[in-house]
């Protein structure tokens, strides 16, 4: 009996125990409540009791929370209409204040909501689009590696390089200074729930799809420009090229005409000096080379010729011992 009396203390104890003891872990703090009155709280891990029943532990984090805002679509400053995705860091410093004012973590999304979406918009609204968009007036690589930097630039590159300032407005705020002026301007607000504003950050800009379309189509026309300029720039440098191919040419042309001619000249002259040569030393035999060669060209195998008897062309064309005539 006394053994069953103890076991049945043992239970009761254990299940009080249970009931009563609570761990708190590296990143939580816990607010003890009873009669949903804040009766203290516990923010060092470890192993803690309360009163069961009558006691409730509610656990909050303590480490950083994400907070992931609704994309808007916001006007700027310019009349320029663009959608707006915003991120942010927080975390619970006051667990007792952040009870009484949310209560919950997930009423925390809908306070933020509230605080940081209108400083957002009141932001964007108040500054240009290049504002949100650029941190500084660096000039940007906005156009393609033309090649070798130690190259000579082409007039193409050069005008490109003096349109580039032209292209953005000057910045004087940027988007840094927008984050940061969101950030300072929300976080006194959240500091009376307890939670402490770590970090606000514009997540994406983008236009609006009707915006969106007139900036392809003024991206479009400014690449076609510059298409342009590089076509007629070939076409140039291709006329050039055909313009020395020409007179490359002409100059050959006219040099091997030229050697020709002095080959030509110099053959004849040889050819006459030979001819003069061989005239003096047999002046018949030379009459009778050249009359063959007036025969030659100027009979065919059925030409038919009518000579004098006494023509002095007729001497060669008499057979020898009566054998016919032949075209030698």
């Amino acid at each position: 009996m006394k053994v069953k009396a103890l076991l049945a203390l043992a239970g009761v104890l254990v299940l009080l125990l249970v009931i009563c003891a609570y761990t708190v872990d590296e990143t939580e703090q816990v607010v003890v409540t009873r009669f949903d009155k804040v009766q203290r709280t516990e923010t060092e891990p470890g192993l803690k009791f309360k009163l069961p029943i009558i006691e409730k532990a509610l656990v909050f984090p303590k480490n950083l929370q994400e907070w992931d805002g609704d994309p808007g679509q916001i006007p700027t400053r310019d009349k320029t209409y663009i959608w707006v995705n915003t991120f942010a860091r927080w975390k619970i410093v006051d667990p007792v204040v952040f009870f009484k004012t949310v209560g919950f973590v997930n009423r925390a999304q809908q306070r933020l909501d509230e605080i940081i979406d209108p400083t957002v918009r009141n932001f964007i609204t108040s500054n240009r689009l290049i504002e949100a968009v650029r941190n500084s007036n660096r000039e940007l690589d906005t156009f393609e590696d033309f090649g070798d930097d130690s190259a000579t630039p082409t007039q193409t590159e050069i005008d490109l390089e003096k349109e580039k300032p032209a292209r953005f407005a000057q910045v004087f705020v940027g988007r840094d200074k927008i984050d940061t002026g969101i950030l300072e301007q929300a976080k006194p607000k959240l500091a009376k729930f307890g939670i402490e504003l770590v970090d606000v950050k514009i997540k994406r800009v983008n236009y609006v799809e009707e915006v969106r379309k007139s900036v392809y189509d003024r991206m479009i026309a400014e690449r076609k420009q510059i298409a342009q300029k590089f076509r007629s720039e070939g076409k140039g440098e291709a006329q050039k090229i055909l313009g020395e191919k020409e007179r490359e040419l002409k100059r050959i042309e006219s040099e091997a005409y030229r050697t020709a001619q002095e080959v030509k000249g110099k053959a004849d002259a040889e050819s006459t000096r030979l001819y003069a040569e061989s005239f003096g030393v047999d002046p018949e035999f030379y009459s009778f080379v050249k009359t063959l060669e007036v025969y030659n060209e100027a009979l065919t195998d059925n030409s038919s010729i009518i000579l004098s008897t006494d023509s002095e062309i007729f001497k060669y064309m008499k057979g020898y011992e009566g054998a016919p005539l032949k075209k030698p």
